[in-house]
């Protein structure tokens, strides 16, 4: 089920990018990006009150916490300067830069979760990085 919820992510991040070229068009990027995010908290707590899982709230430790807190910064900046870079350039040569974000997790990944680094795993990574550079040149 992980394989289709990751294939669901790519199609609406692939639409994120288009519908955020055109959404940046009149406006400054930062703006942008705290309306855009304004929509997803009110989307993203709607299913969770709806889903009754906002009741959990309080079995949620401080080690959860700052690391949630760590992700939503990492997060923040990303949209931050994503939306900049698209802005003033095409979309199809900054999603393939981003897109790099899939090559540095796989390290990270195994950095620092010890996830298993196979042959499969470190070539595909590799093809990642390669396909990002052709697009770029």
């Amino acid at each position: 089920m992980w394989k289709a919820y990751a294939l669901l992510a790519a199609v609406f991040a692939a639409l994120t990018a288009i519908f955020s070229k055109i959404g940046v068009r009149n406006i400054d990027s930062n703006l942008a990006t705290a309306i855009r995010v304004s929509f997803i908290l009110v989307l993203t707590w709607g299913i969770v009150i709806v889903s009754g899982t906002a009741r959990n709230i309080k079995a949620i430790d401080g080690g959860t916490l700052l690391f949630l807190f760590l992700s939503a910064m990492a997060t923040g900046l990303s949209w931050l300067f994503y939306f900049k870079a698209i802005q003033i350039g095409d979309v199809s040569k900054v999603a393939p830069i981003d897109k790099l974000s899939v090559a540095i997790t796989i390290f990270l990944s195994i950095v620092f979760l010890g996830e298993p680094a196979n042959l499969k795993t470190i070539l595909g990574g590799l093809i990642i990085t390669l396909g990002s550079i052709i697009l770029l040149l």
